[in-house]
């Protein structure tokens, strides 16, 4: 079995003084989601923050900004002309839109080219891409902006392997049991969690503490293991970097780290060679940055059957 657990994303920060986007009711999340090809599987809220698990990844809604995550051969793109279009252009005060590289790309129903003159139509903004067009590589589309964005990182982890890896991979697993083997409760006792376990594989978690959250997203199959993390925390207030944690846990072969302005230390990561790295100045007040990262031992190879 096959699934595509390759990300697209967008972050949307509105102007101080318009409409808190936490009011928009339910059913305007089910409308822009419709369009994106995803559904609302359960949601959690505290003061902060209201965050959404979905059939394809999640969906976090702040007061003032939002981070809308999706997987598989989801269109994005669709959901974030439809944002744009309802909160209204002269609102919004930044717009993200990221996708990287997939695994059998020619199965999405759109590509990044397409998706920027989608976005550029309605946003004045700035499209890239980081690495080669032949291997690993990550797109951005950023609008125009001034305004200082809240640091964010994301670790995206690729062929993981080990005990944790294994037991996602049974024909039946219990989300308590994922939620302990990542230990989450442990590294962050002060949030509270909202899991889906998905049948037959697969595993989604977001977690909230105030304004902070964390949110991640399993794609166990072995032909395509893939993992995403994301988080706002500052990580120099902690005295541990969860991102070496769940390297640790998970014992991927390649890894990825991407940072809004935030760099990540590597102390603690295991043994690794860093491959490919770009430090993208987006204005005067942010930047962006890419770091590939593979293990330093060699892996061996053995053939599949096709």
């Amino acid at each position: 079995m096959f699934f595509e657990g390759s990300e697209k994303k967008i972050e949307l920060r509105v102007k101080y003084g318009v409409r808190s986007l936490r009011s928009y009711e339910r059913a305007f999340w089910d409308r822009g989601l419709l369009l994106a090809g995803a559904d609302i599987l359960s949601v959690m809220s505290n003061d902060d923050c209201d965050a959404y698990i979905l059939s394809e990844s999640s969906l976090f809604v702040w007061d003032n900004k939002l981070l809308l995550i999706t997987c598989g051969n989801t269109n994005l793109v669709k959901a974030g002309i439809f944002l744009i279009d309802e909160i209204g252009e002269d609102n919004i005060s930044s717009f993200n839109y990221q996708r990287k590289s997939e695994f059998l790309s020619h199965l999405q129903s759109t590509h990044f080219e397409d998706d920027a003159k989608q976005l550029q139509s309605r946003l004045s903004g700035t499209a890239y891409r980081v690495g080669h067009l032949d291997g690993h590589h990550h797109y951005l589309f950023c609008s125009e902006m001034t305004e200082k964005l809240c640091s964010s990182t994301n670790l995206l982890m690729y062929h993981i392997k080990g005990e944790v890896a294994d037991y996602l991979r049974q024909p039946s697993q219990i989300k308590q049991m994922i939620l302990s083997q990542l230990n989450l409760h442990a590294l962050l006792p002060d949030f509270i969690f909202d899991d889906h376990l998905f049948d037959p594989c697969g595993y989604s978690v977001n977690g909230l503490n105030g304004e902070q959250f964390i949110t991640v997203h399993i794609t166990p199959q072995a032909q395509s293991a893939y993992v995403s993390i994301e988080t706002n925390l500052n990580f120099e207030l902690y005295a541990f970097n969860i991102f070496t944690a769940m390297l640790n846990i998970l014992h991927p072969r390649s890894w990825d780290v991407i940072g809004v302005n935030q760099q990540i230390s590597t102390s603690g990561f295991p043994e690794h060679i860093e491959v490919a790295r770009c430090d993208l100045q987006l204005n005067t007040t942010n930047y962006f940055n890419y770091k590939h990262y593979i293990q330093a031992a060699s892996e061996k190879l053995t053939a599949h059957t096709l």
